[in-house]
């Protein structure tokens, strides 16, 4: 008993010296020292031993939820090879700088969060997002270090440093987490502080009431108290709450979902109402052509002849007709004498005629072309005219698409209750054909200011999350309960937001939501045991019916099914 009891005494004069006089450390040193004072060694020795126990498997749960995650840490390899000069060079990982051209031989995991600059390859990111199929990766694709590079050379410019790339935040954001207590943990703290020295006052009347005043048998009584006392410990309690919060954040971030704190786990699980971005979140964030249309000439030679006024051009609407052309395989001819008027048109001379592409209230349009520029603007299109020597041959139609998996990840919010919202700065016209598509009520034409004051409409109904990729959605991601930020947003998306879904998938929204949903459930089902079986036992050891070692048996047992039910979600689906 005194080996065991030397440790917890010596912590609970430590806490009691810094302000926290009555912790379970001194519940427990007080009932294990009354008890060798009554003569009840046995059950002072096995209540310390018991304690000790469950002090041990508390440790080993809450080290098992963060070394899931810390072990990220350790899949980023500690050697890259950088290129310079034509030669391939060894150097640490923490000397690599932005810009530096690392060479992911196949089988190698790579040392730095970057982008392809050369070659084709799969690369298996499932240690860091959770995607369990390997993803083919070219030449501009972003790559996350500690991936897998699986069948292909390839070579990646640095984007981050090491103490910046997607694992080191991980972890920073987990340890952060860890430390910014949610709401419920607080209240559970506050409510301990009052709790326990409540209970030493109902102990010490228990111990002393009787014998005084109706002349009981000392033993018996002081015996009763110190069982109260024991089993009166909130250990359980006090850890119902941290660890299923520390198992939820941890669950989620090996899954690619980043939360920085039980606060944001807390309130994601009472959201009802998600307002999304519409460009780079819901959409893919860049044009695709969607239509061509020729006006006595083929498809093709429109498609041909407007990508070879385009070649050169790095604007979002030409690299959009240059990308469809080398989709397609058609031999892009050589321009010449290229001239630009912004906003309105691009001409070049293309195997001796003038080819002229732009915005088609600019190239005089009438007829069939007038009316099929109509017909895809309704769809809200952006629409181009393509003009040969004074006439036009045709229109290509773009539009930045839905998401692939924007409107099955919607219907999976739907299902769990949650109705989504677009917020957008885009034209009328496009935002509503993108929320037709995607069946949800559209908000276009907003300022930053207005996408504020669109959450704040909307909180007023019910708890929202906003989410968002760009610099201009920062204001509403912090005007939200909660903001989520896309993984391929920008930086100040990502500070400003309490969450991030590092796959920017719309699916993993709702994800997000079931998790959290069930981090609650698990704290609620962990307060509940907790609480419930100090009940039962208060009441049996002041009749006299529970025994010393049994109280502590059971305040064991209920920390110990609490740590057991919080573990469960480290392996949520």
């Amino acid at each position: 008993m005194v080996i065991g009891v030397v440790p917890i005494a010596r912590r609970a004069f430590a806490l009691a010296q810094s302000g926290s006089p009555f912790s379970i450390e001194m519940l427990m040193s007080i009932a294990a020292l009354g008890a060798v004072a009554i003569g009840a060694t046995q059950e002072a020795a096995l209540v310390v031993f018991l304690f000790a126990v469950g002090e041990l498997l508390e440790g080993v749960a809450a080290g098992r939820a963060r070394a899931s995650i810390k072990a990220l840490a350790g899949l980023v390899p500690r050697r890259a090879l950088v290129e310079a000069a034509g030669a391939a060079r060894d150097v640490p990982v923490e000397s690599l700088k932005i810009g530096d051209i690392v060479l992911v031989r196949p089988g190698e995991r790579v040392p730095a969060d970057g982008a392809v600059v050369d070659g084709e390859s799969a690369v298996d990111e499932s240690p860091i997002t959770g995607e369990s199929m390997p993803r083919a990766k070219a030449v501009g694709d972003d790559v996350f270090a500690g991936s897998i590079n699986a069948s292909a050379a390839l070579r990646v410019r640095v984007a981050k440093a090491a103490a910046d790339n997607t694992i080191a935040r991980i972890v920073r954001l987990v340890e952060e987490a860890d430390a910014a207590k949610a709401p419920t943990a607080r209240f559970i703290d506050r409510f301990s502080e009052i709790y326990t020295p409540a209970v030493i006052l109902v102990a010490l009347a228990v111990a002393l009431g009787p014998p005084l005043l109706l002349a009981a048998p000392w033993y018996d009584w002081i015996y009763r108290a110190l069982t109260l006392l024991l089993i009166a410990c909130p250990c359980a309690l006090v850890i119902s709450t941290p660890a299923a919060i520390t198992s939820g954040l941890s669950a989620g971030a090996r899954r690619g979902l980043l939360m920085k704190g039980g606060v944001v786990l807390e309130a994601m699980s009472k959201v009802r109402i998600i307002a999304f971005d519409k460009t780079g979140t819901l959409t893919q964030g860049r044009p695709q052509v969607t239509d061509v249309v020729g006006f006595g000439r083929p498809e093709s030679e429109v498609a041909t002849l407007a990508a070879a006024v385009e070649t050169g051009s790095n604007h979002p609407l030409a690299s959009a007709i240059l990308r469809h052309a080398a989709v397609l395989g058609l031999a892009v001819p050589t321009a010449s004498a290229q001239h630009a008027i912004a906003g309105k048109t691009v001409s070049a001379r293309v195997d001796g005629r003038e080819i002229v592409v732009g915005s088609p209230r600019h190239l005089a349009a009438d007829g069939d072309a007038a009316a099929a520029i109509d017909r895809l603007e309704a769809e809200g299109k952006t629409v181009v005219g393509v003009r040969d020597d004074g006439a036009i041959i045709g229109v290509i139609a773009l539009r930045d698409e839905p998401r692939a998996d924007a409107k099955s990840g919607l219907a999976l919010l739907r299902m769990l209750g949650v109705e989504a919202v677009m917020l957008t700065g885009d034209n009328a016209r496009t935002a509503r054909a993108i929320a037709g598509d995607l069946d949800l009520e559209p908000r276009a034409e907003l300022l930053p200011e207005d996408k504020v004051t669109a959450v704040r409409e909307l909180a007023a109904r019910a708890p929202v999350a906003k989410v968002g990729d760009g610099i201009n959605d920062a204001p509403a991601l912090a005007a939200a309960s909660v903001g989520i930020a896309m993984g391929s947003g920008t930086d100040v998306a990502l500070e400003t937001a309490g969450a991030a879904i590092l796959n920017s998938r719309i699916a993993d929204i709702a994800v997000l939501v079931r998790l959290a949903r069930a981090t609650m459930a698990n704290i609620r089902q962990n307060v509940a045991v907790a609480l419930g079986l100090k009940a039962i036992f208060l009441v049996t050891s002041v009749a006299g019916i529970t025994s010393l070692w049994i109280a502590v048996l059971a305040d064991t047992g209920a920390t110990v099914l609490v740590t057991i039910n919080a573990m469960r979600l480290l392996r949520f689906k």
